[in-house]
């Protein structure tokens, strides 16, 4: 049979396509094979992912899983790939190594229902908003000029916690109220210049509920967040929460800025907290990114909560480790006698001057962190982490409670040892990835200086001013150390303790 001439074209063309396209189908297979794989991981179910690994302490399911699969896992919540890092060195390589791959949020629902549509620092997106939030945090609100005006306020609030303690000695108390009124009229007066604890009580508990609300709902695992085209159906009906709560929140917020705006029009008007600082730069047209009401409400709101909760947390824990330590509790006491003697209270000076003190800090943060799976990061483009692939769009977490529990960082990494901490160097500033309480790199909590302050000057008075002790029906090794998760991680069951004064009466009274 023969060939017509004029097919030869034909068929030339045909058999360059073939082998261009088997050209590019190699290349690409070359190139999916010198590619990375993506992280260990357990198999995974059909559209659930990983979901039915996790239970209902995620902390301690990622755990168990990486002490199967390493210190770098990738899991699948739904269609979200999940890479979690469980050792210093993982989490050194996300954190510093390749810091700014990992330094924008993902999209929630929490963050954009109960956090003013991402405005804040906490969920706002790796960008000039971001940026210029950082900067006004670290330069206007957490400056040191600014920190050491707060001492006044602080040192007050200090005196009404110890009366009121003072107040019901003898008496079983639930101590997290007393740290949570103290701390929430603090916070509240150098944010908004308004003293919370002096509402009626119901009021109070409200406005407490609120952010022990917004703590719980920003560390749940909504269905929405793992499978969006699921997300209107809200099965577990956290969205409907988070909508009430982030409209009540705006309710309030909305009254505050309203407050600030009628006092600023008076003449003899004069800056006092950090809401009037907030409405004088959204003021300035010169600044590169302007602040409009509802960033305004969302920072607002982030400085109020922030500075709320986890130093409660900690604080509690700590006493909590203490009761259950008496022998440690003792020593921390000789200390602060030694030091500061039984004739005043501690004052800021004195912190540097108590190692014990601050080794207990330390040795809490560790075997409880307040947040125990880093607020996620979540990768900005395809990179490569320890000879594995982690590619863009996958939400990316640190995980802090396995690290204080690993057995090659620390020797008996679930007893509560303060002493472990001496003669290391080891601080909370996101320099040493043994202890991370306040995150690292560009995404560490910028208010982490103010925090430190208040969890050590609450401990230390509490511990130098009273001898506590658990009602006479309970032993140490009776005492509930569950926890509950969320964006915090609270411990499940308050702590109910006797005080009983150690200074003389005249300190309580002044």
């Amino acid at each position: 049979m023969e060939i017509d001439t004029l097919s030869w074209p034909l068929l030339t063309y045909a058999l360059l396509a073939v082998l261009t396209l088997i050209f590019f189908f190699s290349a690409h297979l070359r190139r999916r094979r010198s590619y990375p794989p993506p992280p260990p991981g357990p198999k995974l179910w059909p559209i659930i992912g990983n979901l039915n690994l996790i239970g209902p302490l995620p902390h301690r399911s990622i755990h168990t899983l990486s002490q199967q699969y390493g210190p770098l896992i990738q899991l699948r919540f739904g269609s979200i790939p999940v890479v979690i890092a469980s050792s210093v060195s993982m989490a050194k390589q996300l954190l510093k190594t390749h810091d700014q791959s990992f330094a924008t949020r993902p999209k929630t629902a929490a963050g954009k229902h109960t956090m003013f549509n991402y405005n804040s620092m906490t969920w706002s997106s790796y960008g000039p908003f971001w940026r210029f939030l950082r900067k006004i945090y670290l330069t206007e609100l957490f400056s040191p000029k600014r920190l050491e005006s707060y001492e006044k306020i602080r040192i007050e609030e200090m005196g009404f916690l110890l009366k009121g303690i003072y107040a019901s000695s003898g008496k079983e108390i639930t101590v997290r109220t007393h740290l949570w009124n103290a701390n929430l009229s603090f916070i509240s007066r150098i944010v908004m210049g308004k003293k919370f604890s002096d509402k009626p009580v119901a009021a109070l508990e409200e406005f407490k509920q609120l952010f022990v609300e917004l703590f719980f709902l920003n560390g749940v695992m909504d269905l929405g967040d793992c499978f969006p085209w699921l997300g209107f159906l809200d099965l577990k009906g956290y969205v409907k929460q988070m909508k009430v709560l982030g409209r009540k929140f705006d309710w309030f917020l909305e009254d505050v800025i309203r407050e600030h705006e009628m006092r600023r029009s008076v003449e003899d008007w004069e800056e006092k907290d950090m809401v009037d600082v907030l409405l004088r730069l959204a003021d300035d047209s010169n600044l590169e990114v302007k602040l409009d009401r509802t960033a305004l409400k969302g920072i607002t709101q982030e400085l109020l909560a922030g500075g709320s909760e986890s130093s409660v947390v900690t604080v509690e824990w700590a006493l909590s480790e203490l009761l259950k330590n008496p022998e440690t509790l003792n020593k921390a006491t000789e200390e602060l006698d030694r030091v500061v003697g039984r004739e005043r209270w501690i004052e800021e000076k004195d912190i540097p001057h108590l190692p014990y003190i601050d080794a207990i800090v330390k040795e809490t943060m560790r075997l409880h962190p307040v947040s125990t799976l880093l607020t996620p990061h979540q990768a900005q483009e395809d990179c490569e982490v320890a000879g594995y692939t982690i590619k863009e769009g996958t939400r990316v977490h640190v995980s802090t409670w396995t690290i204080g529990r690993d057995p090659m960082l620390w020797d008996a990494p679930e007893d509560f040892r303060p002493e472990r901490f001496f003669g290391k160097v080891i601080d909370v500033k996101g320099h040493d990835f043994e202890l991370l309480p306040f995150g690292s790199g560009r995404r560490m909590c910028p208010g982490y200086v103010l925090g430190l302050k208040i969890i050590q000057s609450f401990l230390a008075n509490i511990i130098h001013g009273f001898q506590w002790k658990l009602p006479e029906e309970m032993q140490p090794k009776d005492l509930n150390m569950d926890e509950v998760y969320g964006l915090s991680t609270p411990k499940k069951i308050p702590i109910v303790a006797i005080a009983e004064p150690r200074l003389p009466a005249h300190l309580y009274c002044g």
